[in-house]
């Protein structure tokens, strides 16, 4: 199996976790979503609670600046800390994963941060807003009312922090090697259809 990243950015809803493991299992490759935190918290010497309360979130930096000295880790001396510090702690952590094999990326700006990696392809995980209130409604415990200002609001922190970051414009088509919509046909032929145009486009 070649050395490949797939980075995969998704809608609220939409299944693009749970597509994204299928895809690792697809091409035994590992699979970073939330994992990332903790790689980036050993790479930081940051406690991972910092980086599960600022995930995804653009200038989450300033609640920060007071930060005491349980949040860190094993240091005796505070690391060197700036507003981009976090990012910069995890996109290193990132590379680190994506050198060493391949791997899936779930959202966190990956496929900005692998932009000069060759072996890598960039798919983004849409599905109708009816899907995705749904969704949000059952795993939530949500109405249906509350499940979409869920969906805006958790939406708005992540594209927000995407194009803070990368300078470019989340879920827009020419960002992406490939964009599909997740509720036409289910996550399961979804992720087949996504794991064929891999093939073809790394002739596996």
């Amino acid at each position: 199996m070649k050395h490949i990243i797939i980075n995969v950015g998704r809608q609220l809803g939409s299944g693009g976790h749970d597509i994204g493991r299928m895809l690792a299992l697809d091409f035994q490759a590992k699979y970073y979503d939330r994992e990332l935190l903790n790689l980036a918290a050993k790479e930081s010497g940051l406690s991972e609670k910092i980086f599960e309360q600022n995930d995804e979130k653009k200038g989450f930096f300033r609640g920060l600046l007071n930060i005491g000295t349980p949040h860190l880790g094993g240091g005796a001396d505070k690391p060197d800390l700036s507003q981009e510090s976090l990012f910069q702690f995890q996109s290193d952590a990132i590379i680190k994963a994506a050198k060493e094999g391949s791997c899936v990326f779930v959202g966190r700006c990956a496929d900005y941060i692998l932009r000069d990696f060759p072996n890598t392809v960039n798919i983004f995980i849409t599905a109708s807003m009816e899907y995705r209130v749904s969704q949000i409604m059952n795993k939530q415990h949500l109405n249906k009312e509350e499940a979409h200002r869920f969906i805006e609001q958790k939406e708005s922190k992540r594209a927000a922090y995407y194009n803070y970051y990368t300078g470019k414009k989340w879920g827009a088509a020419e960002s992406y090697d490939l964009c599909i919509d997740s509720s036409i046909l289910g996550l399961v032929e979804t992720e087949k259809i996504i794991a064929g145009f891999i093939r073809k486009r790394f002739d596996l």
